[in-house]
């Protein structure tokens, strides 16, 4: 018997198999018995006399620390058939299984909370700017304070954590949110129930990371929290320099940025965030570059040009099983280019079609996958920024969806403030005047606005937050920040052909 050390994860150190309890023995029966701190010993003991077994509560096994342990072996090894049938221990509460009996029953039952979604940065303070860089840097300096000491425990196991929950996985929980403050350095570390503290400080965490505010140690939220901190301190200083081109570009009195794993959009005057928008991004295979172009053109009720790539790979394949879709969603079928005289498109054998012979283009309206406005930026990706039917998914937290164009929620609020300063647009509630008409109209813009496509993950806010985002693209160089699959989350859209 070994004093005071434990198992690796739930490995046996002697033979390398699974343990019972986690805590007690030996899943192999090798002989392997570990002695816990008292307090555990105590559950244990308690543990052991709930389910039968015949324990004598004595000043002398007290004073054994670890006596109760010993019991519960000898009370396996000597117990029925029957008994020993089936995973008896589950049954044992704090000990992995849940108690479905009284108030805990009630918790883990319950619904987890809602998820609020409050993902859009709270002050007018821009990313590319000195404040930013200046956060950044103290939130560099803290984490390198974090590393110097050892970092932040390492949660074990894979197993849902929810509020209710009794376990000794929470104390590990607990020390991880006070390291980085979302659960105060007051609270105690040593408590193994999951408690509303806790829970407030998991949903903090959350939304810290960008991930379902549900209050839940879920894959993805487990996944984040183990992340180390030396990764963590890396990537703060990878999204340092990002920032810090930004920020040396020449300065502009306006512009647009989009920061892409943020999902999210704010449009900057006079060195100030003006307005923030919710957007839609490239999913992964069709990614949303990083550029910077200009705003030029505003195009009401504007065509879509189905580009070559998107009709050869999705619609012409849909068109093989689904003849009617082309005619459902108001798309015509033009030969040569999209000026080329309009064909049948009965005439057409699918499955043998050439993008660059056969072009698709589909008329304005509602069902257009470009919505009622297009903001047209020139580019070598083709990319461009645009309204769209499909406004329920800005709901979901994460929002990579599109084809590598950007959607932007409230389109119209951008559009506006783009052209404030053009002759004739002026005054609020031009922009709905113009969709009210129904008519296509094209403006072109007398003061061109720069725009930005920027890949942040990691940033600090000047009251000293510090948030993280996955790694959508894979392109901080640690897989252990890269999206986790949430099977909790909304179910994504089923992959369209809107940009």
């Amino acid at each position: 018997m070994r004093q005071g050390e434990g198992p690796r994860g739930d490995l046996c150190n002697s033979c390398n198999r699974g343990f019972f309890f986690k805590l007690f023995f030996c899943r192999a029966a090798c002989g392997q018995v570990f002695v816990w701190p008292y307090r555990l010993r105590l559950r244990a003991f308690f543990a052991a006399n709930r389910i039968g077994f015949p324990v004598i509560l004595s000043k002398t096994v007290l004073r054994g620390l670890g006596l109760a342990l010993l019991v519960a072996v000898t009370a396996w090894s000597g117990t029925s058939a029957g008994a020993q049938d089936g995973n008896w221990w589950e049954g044992i509460t704090s000990f992995g299984a849940p108690d479905y009996s009284g108030k805990r029953a009630s918790l883990e039952r319950s619904q987890p909370r809602k998820d609020d979604l409050n993902d859009l940065r709270p002050n007018d303070v821009p990313w590319r700017s000195d404040e930013m860089l200046a956060a950044m840097e103290s939130a560099i300096a803290r984490y390198e304070q974090i590393v110097n000491k050892g970092g932040w425990p390492t949660i074990p196991g894979n197993r849902m954590l929810r509020p209710g929950d009794s376990d000794e996985r929470v104390s590990y929980l607990r020390r991880r949110l006070m390291v980085t403050g979302e659960l105060p350095r007051s609270s105690s570390y040593n408590d193994y129930e999951y408690d509303s503290a806790v829970e407030q400080a998991v949903a903090r965490y959350q939304e810290n990371n960008g991930l379902r505010t549900n209050g839940r140690v879920d894959q993805p939220t487990l996944a984040a929290l183990n992340v180390t901190a030396q990764e963590r301190l890396a990537q703060l200083k990878l999204n340092h320099g990002r920032i810090l081109d930004l920020v040396q570009q020449p300065p502009e009195e306006r512009y647009v940025l989009v920061n892409i794993p943020a999902f999210q959009l704010e449009a900057v005057e006079r060195y100030q965030t003006v307005l923030r928008h919710r957007v839609i991004v490239g999913r992964n295979g069709r990614e949303t570059p990083t550029l910077k172009a200009t705003i030029r053109n505003l195009n009401f009720f504007p065509y879509w040009r189905v580009p070559d790539s998107v009709a050869q790979l999705d619609v012409f394949p849909r068109l093989v099983k689904e003849p009617d879709y082309l005619s459902n969603e108001h798309i015509r079928v033009l030969t040569g280019d999209f000026n080329g005289p309009e064909i049948d498109p009965s005439a057409i054998d699918w499955s043998q079609a050439d993008a660059k012979r056969i072009k698709l283009k589909q008329d304005p309206g509602p069902q257009n996958a470009l919505g009622l406005v297009r903001i047209d930026m020139q580019n070598e990706h083709g990319v461009y920024m645009h309204d769209t039917p499909m406004k329920p998914l800005f709901q979901q937290r994460a929002r990579a969806f599109s084809a590598g164009c950007v959607r932007v929620q409230d389109v119209f609020r951008l559009v506006e403030w783009l052209a404030r300063y053009e002759p004739g647009w002026e005054n609020p509630g031009q922009v709905q005047a113009v969709i009210d008409q129904g008519q296509a109209l094209d403006v072109q813009l007398t003061r061109p606005i720069p725009v930005y496509f920027a890949y942040i993950t990691a940033w600090a806010e000047p009251d000293g937050r510090i948030s993280f985002r996955p790694d959508i693209y894979r392109r901080d160089g640690s897989a252990a920040m890269a999206e986790v699959f949430d099977p909790d989350a909304p179910p994504p859209p089923a992959q369209g052909l809107a940009p």
